[in-house]
């Protein structure tokens, strides 16, 4: 299907009367309905010894409430084909749903008895508990995992970045199930919790829906925390090998701290990380590292702008014995686009493809969705669709070297491998 570009004449946006924002964009050329948003429970309202708590506190919403069981639940959403999940980020916890448009009612009644009333089954938690362990026992095992896991903590040293969302086997194993009633009790609530509604059916539908579903909930002693961890500075380098033990391949992450997604800048520095390693066979650095030099299995960068700073990353996988030349030829492509303007035809070619890609990503109500969420999330403005193109086109080659000379440094850089045991 193709939809018309969203834009704040077809976007359709109220605030309910308990802090609520619903956002709703009509497609009647789908028999279905996509349902996001967050509320501001995630992990940042955790402590440190406490880790994971945000998370398991997520997982155990739709693991038995006060009037459904885990599997009725379950049952009631197979029965029409229809999907809900949740998950925990730092700053919120998330929920996507799907159903038909003629079962939405159905969806948002278990959303809402989700957020309003978990249970927190005892049964439940321990088996939650459990299965989160194994996890992270895995994570232990696992190349690419730890390297991200040690990177965030080099980079975010005594920051809430830097924590696990998911958390550590001591800190989830120490959990017990008051823990998680009294962090539900104390951060989930209405106060700026954001839905979007996208599919076959009105606006003014969609609106009396999920004001009949949340409208009413209020939570008058929580405290949901919509802060904003200070920024962290990188002056110097920071570098952590991880050894595991039966490995073959070494993951490598070297980074360093960007910007925000709502800074007026993020989309320089997104075509400044498109030309480095996303294009084509991701970028320059795919370019030289794995096609050119065969040192890598696979190599890309990353832009992780977010409410807060986040992280401009560099990833790759490589045998053990070209760990170091790998690092060199990831530097060497850093310092060339800080050095070096890039050619006008290949800024012209990262363009093309981040604005031809878009239409893509509107081609679903969850694409749609996904984007109005963001839109809200990052105060984007209901217009940005329509503007994208233009920002995209308006980055020139100048602003290209400037975001690689503002935030990549190739002597200063958090460094993280993990992998076999240095040979």
């Amino acid at each position: 299907m193709t939809l018309s570009i969203p834009s704040p004449e077809t976007i359709h946006r109220v605030e309910l009367p308990n802090g609520v924002s619903l956002l709703v964009y009509e497609n009647h050329s789908s028999p279905s309905v996509v349902v996001v948003g967050h509320v501001w429970a995630g992990a940042l309202s955790e402590s440190a010894d406490q880790a994971g708590l945000a998370n398991i506190t997520a997982g155990m919403l739709m693991h038995g409430t006060e009037t459904r069981t885990f599997a009725q639940i379950n049952e009631a959403l197979e029965s029409v084909g229809a999907q809900l999940g949740f998950h925990s980020g730092v700053h919120t916890v998330g929920f996507g749903g799907k159903a038909l448009a003629e079962d939405l009612d159905l969806l948002l009644e278990i959303l809402a008895d989700s957020l309003q009333h978990p249970a927190f089954p005892a049964n439940e938690v321990e088996k939650l508990q459990g299965q989160i362990l194994t996890s992270l026992q895995r994570r232990a095992d696992d190349t690419r995992r730890m390297a991200r896991l040690t990177f965030d903590e080099l980079l975010y040293p005594g920051h809430p970045y830097g924590r696990s969302v998911q958390g550590y086997e001591e800190t989830v194993a120490a959990l017990g199930r008051q823990d998680l009633v009294t962090y539900y009790r104390d951060h989930y609530s209405p106060e700026g919790m954001v839905i979007a509604v996208v599919g076959a059916l009105s606006a003014k539908a969609a609106r009396e829906k999920v004001e009949a579903a949340l409208g009413s909930w209020q939570t008058p002693g929580a405290a949901p925390n919509r802060s904003i961890p200070p920024s962290v500075s990188l002056a110097e380098k920071r570098r952590q090998s991880v050894s595991l033990a039966g490995k073959t391949q070494s993951d490598i992450i070297i980074g360093w701290t960007s910007l925000t997604r709502s800074d007026p800048d993020f989309m320089k520095a997104r075509l400044a990380n498109t030309v480095l390693g996303v294009f084509g066979m991701m970028g320059r650095l795919g370019d030289n590292v794995r096609e050119q030099q065969g040192l890598a299995y696979y190599v890309y960068s990353r832009l992780e702008a977010g409410l807060g700073v986040g992280p401009w990353l560099a990833i790759a996988g490589v045998n053990p014995m070209n760990v170091e030349r790998a690092i060199d030829g990831i530097l060497h492509e850093v310092q060339r686009l800080r050095d070096e303007p890039v050619p006008a035809e290949e800024l012209a070619d990262s363009q093309a493809f981040l604005t031809g890609s878009m239409p893509l990503r509107l081609e679903t109500n969850e694409g749609v969705a996904s984007a109005i969420l963001d839109m809200e999330r990052y105060d984007l403005g209901l217009d940005y669709l329509q503007r994208y193109a233009g920002l995209v086109n308006a980055v020139t080659v100048e602003d290209v070297r400037e975001m690689a000379r503002r935030y990549l440094h190739p002597e200063h850089y958090a460094l993280a491998i993990a992998g076999p045991e240095n040979r």
